[in-house]
């Protein structure tokens, strides 16, 4: 259902609230870059620092600005079953294609736990789903087993995986069938990914790189696994770089770099250091992106 590049949407600020103008500018340049889709309201997007108000908005504002072109998978995800709900029927009325919903993060749930809180969450709307896996922010790990039990609810359609497990997308492909959507959720192993049966990555990257992620996912679904390397290599020491301090202020600092948002991110997390600014800059060199 979901393949290719899907960027993990930065949310730009300026002096403190989001600016709107800026964003809906920077969706229409990742479609223009060739991105397979957009997700607005992730971690990249800022989504914990987002009032609930900023995050309806966000979406609304991705939606308008996506038209139909690509589509639209909003983050609705808390580790409040009711709140997770109410987001989720949230992007459903303001025109998402589907919704990326993280793991309950801090009150650690058992598996049982994460299967009911999916379950519930399915049954609350009629939108495809997405399962973001992330044990290293959110301290719970999804087994396979639970994946593939929630596999059967005819609304969960995939996964985000950032487990950098690779043998994970060969245990959950032979488990949850062809036609559950795996998206990797670390760029640096996305075409390792792919190698073991993923589907696509949804790209922390792809902020800053567009094009040269659209067209690695190309290559590799045409069967040009060597020039998918040679493109995923050119970006190696770029996805480094975009996680050497708590994303997303490198990859913030990166997109200032190209006019595309300012660096500004919310408190508890602050700019890029000057040290990650160089890194961050010299890896942006190396990939062609800046002269």
């Amino acid at each position: 259902m979901f393949k290719g590049s899907l960027v993990a949407l930065i949310t730009p600020f300026r002096n403190g609230a989001i600016d709107e103008k800026a964003f809906q500018g920077f969706i229409e340049w990742q479609i223009e870059q060739g991105t397979h889709g957009v997700v607005p309201c992730g971690t990249t997007g800022e989504s914990p620092t987002l009032s609930h108000a900023e995050h309806k908005r966000v979406i609304e504002l991705c939606v308008e600005a996506a038209h139909g072109r690509v589509p639209v998978i909003a983050g609705t995800g808390s580790n409040s079953t009711a709140e997770a709900i109410e987001l989720t029927q949230h992007a459903q009325r303001a025109g998402a294609d589907a919704a990326l919903v993280v793991t309950p993060y801090y009150n650690k749930p058992t598996q049982e736990g994460l299967y009911q809180h999916y379950k519930a969450i399915s049954d609350a709307v009629d939108l495809p789903l997405l399962i973001y896996n992330i044990p290293g922010r959110c301290v719970v790990d999804m087994s396979v087993e639970t994946m593939a039990r929630l596999a059967k609810l005819p609304n969960i359609v995939g996964v985000k995986d950032a487990t950098n497990d690779l043998a994970r997308p060969l245990k959950t492909r032979a488990t949850c069938g062809d036609a559950f959507s795996m998206l990797s959720g670390e760029d640096a192993t996305a075409l390792s990914y792919r190698a073991n049966g993923g589907d696509g990555c949804i790209s922390v990257t792809a902020n800053v790189a567009p094009r040269a992620c659209a067209e690695m996912h190309e290559a590799w679904e045409k069967g040009d696994t060597a020039g998918a390397t040679k493109i995923n290599r050119r970006l190696a020491a770029l996805h480094d770089a975009l996680f050497c301090e708590t994303s997303p202020s490198p990859v913030k600092y990166a997109a200032s770099l190209l006019g595309k948002s300012s660096p500004e991110v919310r408190l508890p997390l602050v700019p890029a250091s000057p040290a990650a600014q160089a890194r961050v800059k010299d890896a942006m060199r190396s990939a062609g992106l800046l002269n």
